[in-house]
């Protein structure tokens, strides 16, 4: 099945344009009652004209949920219901059934977002039937038969901070999380994020994925253009392939913390943008 292709006209564009129609019509019929005129105001924002109200949001690898917190603050004010997973990136597996309750949890069609790890798992939690738009923040969006570690072997990282210990686990060497990981936000925060840090077992990093959702899903995509951990040529060529809605921001790794504006725009694109099935 070949993925949908979707342009999306801005609602107030459409709005404006109806009522310049509406205006137009009435001059050529009737052109006395001047004194008439019609209001175009901007549509409220908030949830989704499509119907399209509900976002699960999965962290990547090294992090936890609570970094998604401006993120999911900003679009539950603008009326969506927001689920952050809490996945333990101890296997693919784990992730995929965690990611997987989130999204049957909610009670419609989902907008389905991952960073870094995360969007590995999206990729194949995607094909979830209430899955309705796939968003990449600075993540793996995988082809079939890839894993996270192979499209880093094959065009590297800036990064060589990233160590396995003996238990199969990876992490980032504290002293270079910031640098090499979250290099804009606050380094309060990023220090208390190497010291905190979720190791991702090395089943979840070199699982090879078997059927990409972003195949079938529309498909929006962040790339971070100062990124050290995924090199952002690689996630230039993810997007493209995904024929994703791509936009770049200039930002480290963590690209949703550093620009939580730019990133709810693009969640809320895909949400207002990505047809649904009646």
């Amino acid at each position: 099945m070949k993925r949908i292709n979707t342009t999306c006209i801005p609602l107030f564009t459409l709005t404006l344009a109806a009522v310049t129609g509406s205006i137009g019509a009435v001059r050529a019929e009737d052109p006395a009652p001047a004194k008439k005129s019609v209001k175009a105001t901007r549509p409220v924002i908030g949830v989704s004209p499509t119907g399209i109200k509900n976002v699960v949001l999965v962290h990547g690898a090294f992090a936890d949920g609570s970094g998604w917190e401006p993120i999911v603050n900003i679009l539950m004010k603008d009326g969506y219901t927001v689920s952050v997973v809490q996945h333990p990136e101890t296997s693919y597996a784990d992730d995929q059934k965690y990611t997987k309750a989130a999204i049957d949890a909610m009670d419609g069609p989902v907008v389905l977002v991952g960073h870094s790890y995360g969007g590995s798992v999206i990729t194949e939690a995607g094909n979830h039937p209430k899955v309705a738009a796939l968003v990449y923040i600075a993540a793996f969006a995988l082809d079939e038969g890839e894993s996270c570690g192979s499209i880093e072997q094959a065009l590297p990282q800036a990064s060589k901070a990233f160590k396995p210990d003996s238990n199969g686990n990876w992490w980032i060497e504290q002293e270079h999380f910031a640098a090499d990981f979250a290099a804009d936000i606050p380094k309060e925060k990023a220090a208390f994020m190497a010291i905190s840090q979720v190791p991702i077992s090395t089943d979840a990093f070199t699982h090879n994925v078997t059927s990409p959702a972003w195949k079938t899903k529309p498909t929006w995509y962040m790339v971070a253009t100062a990124d050290r951990s995924i090199n952002p040529d690689q996630e230039r060529m993810m997007a493209k392939r995904a024929n994703a809605k791509t936009v770049e921001v200039n930002s480290s790794h963590v690209a949703y913390m550093s620009h939580p504006k730019e990133t709810v725009k693009l969640i809320e694109e895909a949400a207002t943008c990505a047809p649904v099935s009646q």
